[in-house]
């Protein structure tokens, strides 16, 4: 070793392919410097041999914050639900210390295991958990597709047991929930007269707020059980999507979303009478940031209208939900694939619910038992009634 002192700190150097290495190590104990002239002879080897020292492997809040959050923000910018799906995600995934703080490779089916037991010990549904798990699974599948670890990183499972939007409603529940929120449009519209004629408006000169869209809900509800659009692409409708006696959806969380729906005549009646009295581009405005109604809305006339119909409470979603699993007892699965805005058909699938009176209807008046050689089976009778048509088609 060629080490030597100046002062109280030690030097080294030595000769590397002709030319004079000399470095001091600021370091006063001999050993030491010893150790950082080995370093430094082996680093150089290394850059000739063409070795480089292999790259810190990130956690997984340094990989989110450098890698996976500029990418969702540039892949999903004019989706904003989905970017509020990965930053929710992201946001419990890193307030979960052991997981977050853990680099890449060691990342194990244990402390993922951790992350869902938290979770669970948080309350939260299994449906909620697995979303923050898709967003895991997604960034450790990206990790290993842009070589930022050298092994295969553990599988990310979903939990089993999730409960889907599979609730129907009846034909009587959608009746009461329409007149619910019908009587509600009365009801605000009834509060702004009596305003009007009150102590207030008649002596105190104070004028109020006139209701901008008093049946918004009503309105809102035709459309999604008619159309069976997702409440989002119903909200973001504007009038040039409106035509032709369809709705044009030309956005959605996937390239198949982007479809046309023939519009039933209560639906295109009903969008006539709002478009003559229309004052915004948007067929649902609302004073939002955005400019159109959205969720937060809806959030106390909803429930509101659920509790006055005597139906258990539900989501937005479910009006879909039973539009399609209506739609699906007189079409084919392709479709209602096109009109739901599906790419697969296992997804069509999740949205189709065989009702009592559709199987009465399918085995009751047109089938009957034949006796075979092998035993009994089903055979249908000939046809002497045509089925109701589609809502969408006017019959």
């Amino acid at each position: 070793m060629a080490v030597f002192k100046r002062g109280n700190k030690w030097w080294y150097k030595f000769v590397w392919n002709g030319e004079l290495i000399r470095e001091s190590t600021k370091q006063s104990n001999k050993r030491t410097a010893e150790q950082m002239e080995a370093t430094h002879k082996a680093s150089l080897a290394k850059g000739e041999v063409g070795i480089r020292d292999r790259t810190p492997v990130p956690t997984l809040r340094v990989f989110a914050e450098k890698d996976f959050i500029p990418y969702i923000e540039s892949r999903f910018q004019n989706k904003p639900k989905t970017l509020e799906y990965y930053r929710t995600g992201l946001k419990n995934l890193n307030g979960y210390a052991p997981l977050a703080g853990s680099s890449l490779e060691t990342i194990t089916a244990e402390k993922i295991a951790g992350f869902v037991a938290k979770r669970r010990e948080a309350g939260l549904k299994i449906s909620s958990i697995n979303r923050q798990l898709e967003v895991l699974r997604r960034m450790l599948k990206l990790a290993m597709e842009w070589g930022k670890v050298d092994r295969a990183l553990p599988k990310v499972e979903m939990l089993p047991g999730e409960n889907h939007r599979d609730r129907v409603l009846t034909p009587g529940e959608e009746a009461d929930y329409l007149e619910a929120a019908t009587s509600i449009g009365h009801g605000i519209s009834e509060s702004y007269r009596r305003a009007l004629e009150g102590i207030r408006a008649t002596k105190r000169g104070e004028e109020p707020i006139q209701p901008a869209d008093p049946f918004l809900l009503r309105d809102v509800t035709t459309v999604l059980i008619d159309c069976g659009l997702r409440p989002e692409e119903c909200f973001r409708l504007r009038w040039e999507h409106v035509r032709d006696g369809a709705v044009h959806i030309p956005f959605g969380k996937t390239e198949n979303a982007r479809r046309t729906i023939p519009l039933a005549q209560g639906a295109a009646a009903l969008l006539e009478m709002r478009r003559a009295a229309a004052k915004s581009e948007w067929v649902f405005p609302a004073p939002t940031r955005s400019g159109h109604v959205e969720k937060s809305t809806l959030k106390k006339q909803h429930p509101r209208a659920c509790q006055l119909a005597n139906v258990t409470a539900f989501p937005l979603y479910t009006f879909r939900h039973t539009c399609l699993t209506r739609w699906a007892a007189y079409m084919d699965p392709y479709t209602l694939g096109y009109l739901a805005g599906h790419g697969d058909f296992s997804t069509t699938r999740r949205y189709v619910h065989p009702q009592a009176h559709t199987i009465v209807e399918a085995i009751g008046p047109e089938m009957h038992r034949v006796g075979t050689k092998m035993g009994t089976t089903w055979k249908r009778r000939p046809r002497t009634r045509s089925l109701r048509p589609p809502q969408f088609i006017d019959a």
